[in-house]
């Protein structure tokens, strides 16, 4: 933190009421987020379909493995962006800042996805989502954590109200976007979710100054001269390299979409590592941070592990709600866009209900560690309820919509147990001159997810789903009671924070 602001200097000039009884500048951040989610989410909705539906059919025509492990790729990347975006706001310009940049660049991404074109400009648009969102997302949520104060009790729901913005744009998104791209045009859907983006910069240029005082304008560990210049000469250095090594994979034929995903798995796996050993050894970390350091290890694996099962309902269930759903049913036709609004619903119904029940039980709520336990089983339990219609009917049937409904059902209810917990967790667990990008950490552990993920939908097929459902659910259930037994030694190293 700035040596001329602390935290509580920062939380005294945000407007402490004004939107349900939260800090006023929730207003501004649940919106902000809830049209960049509106965004991205329309976007997602349809982007899977997009890449492996024919060209006659208005999309890519891609195998539609390649396009699952793309979809995970992506989703990989677009989290570990974070730590680029959490840099540049800790070091440089700020998390209010980085917000705003990453917004744009967001827009601009859902912009090119929008102009019919070739498989490049795809790819273009890819980057750029992929650099905005790694921007916005984790300031954004750093800058909830700002407005409240270090003890303050109101915290946690007010990361699950936040949560609740969230899932209230990605709940509408696919309805919209997803009903308009599916029936009309890919594009015209893209376009709309550009709209949603250009509204939520709208919404945070005309609300922060009034709303959140200094929150997100202090930067948190400024670079010194000599760092500044240091740090040029390495992002350039830095970029040259990544070109060379780019046009050299193309011209001798090592870089292909098998090679590159295995990289972003490895990298996955290694950034966090790095995060974790950097932070832990800084001589800015203090004896009691770096026992927070080492509780949050254990939080950060389990999250890996719920995230794995969570994120594959943009791939493996939307191919499975596409090509293994009966989308026939009460008389209607559901498009398979549809069910990426169950995920949201549920939390938008569900979110009010755990926010009350943290507050209701108070000291007596069950401890972060057995909260992210409790994630995990539920996580386990919604992988193995979709094996069952395999079971019962076989790989040849279509399987009844409400199984579907059932999965997604429950792995909300870890959602709720895990995710807006694990935000709150983050802001108190992190050392003062990581704050943002300890934020990027935790949505590392998202990326860390999606790279595997882009390895284990290679294997999922009609034939094997039973098998392939059931290791994966199995796996986070054990997993599950394991992280439960050592919930109160990992409560030790937290050092007063619950």
């Amino acid at each position: 933190m700035s040596d001329k602001y602390n935290r509580q200097d920062i939380v005294n000039t945000v407007p402490q009421k004004g939107f349900f009884g939260h800090p006023k500048g929730l207003f501004t951040l649940f919106f902000t987020e809830f049209w960049e989610r509106f965004s991205y989410y329309g976007m997602r909705a349809i982007l899977v379909f997009y890449m492996y539906y024919e060209l006659s059919d208005g999309g890519l025509g891609l195998d539609q493995t390649t396009a699952l492990s793309i979809m995970s790729i992506y989703g990989s990347l677009v989290y570990m962006s974070g730590v680029i975006g959490g840099w540049l706001a800790d070091r440089i310009f700020g998390t209010s800042k980085a917000v705003f940049y990453g917004g744009i660049l967001i827009m601009f991404g859902h912009i090119a996805l929008a102009i019919p074109g070739s498989l490049p400009l795809f790819f273009v648009s890819m980057v750029l989502i992929v650099l905005g969102t790694g921007l916005l997302k984790p300031n954004v949520s750093s800058v909830v954590g700002e407005i409240y104060a270090e003890n303050d009790d109101r915290r946690d729901a007010g990361f699950s109200i936040f949560y609740m913005g969230i899932n209230m744009g990605a709940f509408i998104a696919p309805l919209i976007v997803g009903t308009v791209g599916m029936n009309m045009s890919f594009h015209l859907g893209f376009s709309i979710a550009a709209v949603g983006m250009f509204l939520g910069l709208v919404v945070f240029m005309l609300t922060k100054k009034k709303n959140l005082g200094l929150a997100g304008t202090v930067v948190a560990n400024p670079l010194t001269p000599s760092e500044k210049s240091r740090t040029i000469k390495v992002f350039s250095i830095g970029a040259i390299a990544i070109a060379a090594i780019v046009y050299l994979g193309l011209q001798t034929g090592f870089l292909t979409f098998d090679s590159f995903i295995a990289s972003v798995g490895i990298l996955g796996i290694l950034l966090p590592t790095a995060y974790f050993v950097v932070m832990y050894r800084s001589k800015k970390t203090t004896e009691v941070e770096r026992s927070r350091i080492l509780a949050y290890i254990p939080l950060f694996i389990a999250s890996v592990m719920f995230w794995a099962i969570q994120e594959q309902g943009s791939t493996i269930l939307a191919a499975y709600a596409d090509t293994r759903t009966d989308l026939e049913f009460a008389g209607i036709t559901i498009s398979p866009a549809w069910f990426q609004s169950l995920n949201p619903l549920f939390i938008i119904v569900l979110a009010p209900v755990f926010a009350w029940m943290w507050v209701k039980l108070g000291s007596r709520q069950p401890s972060i560690p057995q909260k992210f336990s409790l994630g995990l089983l539920f996580a386990g339990i919604s992988f193995l309820v979709i094996l069952l219609p395999a079971y019962f009917g076989g790989p040849d049937t279509l399987v009844n919509p409400l199984w579907l409904v059932l999965s997604y059902l429950i792995i909300v209810l870890g959602e709720l147990a895990l995710s807006p917990v694990g935000l709150s967790a983050t802001t108190k667990l992190a050392p003062a001159a990581f704050s943002a990008q300890t934020m990027s950490l935790w949505f590392l552990s998202n990326a860390a997810a999606q790279a595997i993920n882009a390895q284990l939908v290679k294997f999922y097929s009609a034939e094997n789903e039973m098998m392939y459902f059931g290791i994966i659910g199995g796996a986070s259930i054990v997993l599950s009671i394991i992280l439960f037994l050592l919930a109160p030694t990992i409560q030790r190293y937290m050092r007063g924070v619950r």
